[in-house]
Order: structure tokens, then sequence, then C-alpha cells
């Protein structure tokens, strides 16, 4: 299963989360993240969250599902991955902690650096066993991340810094070329076949990975507000731990799943939950506003 070579479709994938994280990296200032570093408890709390206790809850999930190996550990490479692009719109969108959200995807994308290629290495050993010829080389997927991910953001910061008034402008045709060229990337993988790139995959295999997979989206976001709730992080920062820990960088899965270990079945997982990550996201957002009894427009009181 080991390619040296990348389909057009993996570097199609490549550009396109290089670009959301260069238009991560555009919407950082400084002034936005004073308050995080000076009172950094719901960051280091959220971290630690997202890299230790996510990735047992979707082992958990796997060791009693009737999943295929591939399927399993394509949700625990789902599980490993940070959030996303889309997990800061949703909390600017329903004004949560949006500097927590961003700096929050941002250290974390630099740690999976080290931790994916660790905890997906870990669950094909378990899975698969030492003699299996499914292997993720840590170096090729530090360099892939760093390349795709890391250094993008930072050239983002950097003309946010220096040509504030740029960045500005960028943001708004950036989002909608993101938006058109996501939904081929999903249309290819959801409905191309193997030879043209894409996964395919059959209602079969759809209706037995659903159930898995919203149960690791329920519990991680149930996950994440408790948490917040338990160490009194305040409701704003506790529905934003939440919305951070359920809406996984999906696209990210398709790069570590698809391009690095050549393997379709894993990307299957993450395709899933793509589907409605988002929307299971949006009916938090109102539970969490209506139980709290604030306007769903409004801004948190805490």
């Amino acid at each position: 299963m080991a390619h040296s070579s990348y389909s057009f479709i993996d570097i199609l994938l490549s550009s396109i989360l290089a670009l959301i994280m260069f238009g991560v990296g555009l919407s950082l200032t400084s002034s936005n993240f004073k308050n995080i570093f000076l009172f950094p408890k719901p960051l280091f709390i959220g971290l630690i969250s997202q890299i230790i206790v996510l990735p047992i809850i979707a082992f958990l999930i796997t060791l009693f599902s009737n999943m295929s190996l591939p399927f399993k550990v394509g949700l625990i490479i789902l599980a490993s991955c940070p959030g996303g692009t889309t997990s800061g719109i949703l909390t600017y969108f329903f004004k949560g902690n949006v500097a927590l959200s961003i700096i929050f995807t941002s250290i974390n994308s630099i740690i999976t650096l080290f931790t994916i290629p660790l905890l997906v290495n870990m669950s094909l050993l378990f899975y698969y066993g030492q003699t299996t010829i499914v292997h993720l080389s840590y170096l090729e997927t530090i360099i892939q991340i760093l390349s795709v991910t890391i250094i993008p953001a930072f050239i983002g910061a950097l003309i946010r810094t220096y040509k504030p008034e740029f960045a500005l402008k960028a943001q708004r045709p950036i989002k909608f070329l993101l938006i058109i060229a996501l939904a081929i990337i999903f249309i290819i993988y959801f409905f191309a076949g193997r030879e043209a790139g894409g996964t395919g995959i059959t209602m079969m295999e759809i209706l037995n990975i659903l159930p898995y997979a919203l149960l690791l989206n329920i519990l991680c976001m149930a996950w994440g507000f408790f948490l917040g709730t338990i160490t009194k992080l305040g409701t704003k920062n506790s529905y934003t731990i939440g919305i951070e820990a359920s809406v996984h960088n999906t696209t990210l899965a398709f790069l570590v799943a698809g391009t690095l270990l050549h393997n379709q079945d894993m990307v299957k997982p993450s395709l899933i939950y793509a589907m409605f990550s988002f929307w299971t996201a949006i009916i938090y957002s109102f539970i969490i506003k209506k139980v709290n009894k604030i306007d769903i427009f409004s801004d948190f009181k805490s």
C-alpha cells in the first residue's frame, strides 16, 4: 500500500488544505489573542483534551464496533485531527470565543505534526500487527503536514501583520474559492469510483460507519462542553471547546488516510463525518443557547 507518487486528487487536496490554512493565517492578529495568553487555562485544558481524550474515545468506539479494520483506523485518524476553519466559522457565527478557536486550531495543528504519526502508527500496530505492510512514515507525515498547514498559516499571518488591508480584502474571495474547492473534493471522494480518485463508498458502508461516526461526534461535543463546565471556564469557553472537540479537520484526515497511507477505505469515516458534523454543531449551538436562555445570535453572558 505504500506508494511514492501522488495522484491528481492528492495534489488537489494538499493544495486546498494549504489554502485553508493560509486563510486562517490571514485572520490572525496579535491583539485578538492577548487575553488567551494572559489567561491560558482554557487553551491548555482544551489542548490536553484534544490530544489525549478524543483519540481514546475513538479507540473505545472502534474496540466495540463491528466495522472493518480500515474503518476503525480511519475513525482514529479523524479523532486525532484538530479542528479546522469550519469550527472557527461556527464559533464566530454563534459568538463563541473566536480568538480561542483560532489559536487553538493553530497550535493544535503544530502539535499534530507529532501526535498524528504516533497515534496512527499505534492504531495500525494494534489492529494490523507488526507484520503489516501498511505504515505511516513519521518523516513523510511531518513534512507533508508542515508544508500544507503550518507554513501557509505562517505566511498568511505575516501578510496580515504587514499588509492588513490586503489581508482583509483577500479573505472574502479565498473563502468563496474554498467553498467551491471543498465541494469538488467532497463530490469526488463521495461519488467517484476508485479509478477516478474517489473512495468508491457504498450505501452498505455508509450505514455501517454512520452510527459510530455520529457517536464519536456526540461524545466529543458533550465531553468538550462538560470539561469546560467542570473546570469553570465559563459558558462561552465551554461552548467553544465543545465545537473544537467535535468539528474535526476532515480535510487533514483525507490527507493522512488517502494521500499518505494510500488507503481509500480509511478515508470513508472522515467522509461520512463531514456529511453531518456541521449540522450537529449547529444543533448543539441552538441547544446551548436555549438552555442558557440566550438569543441564538446574541453573545454569551460569560
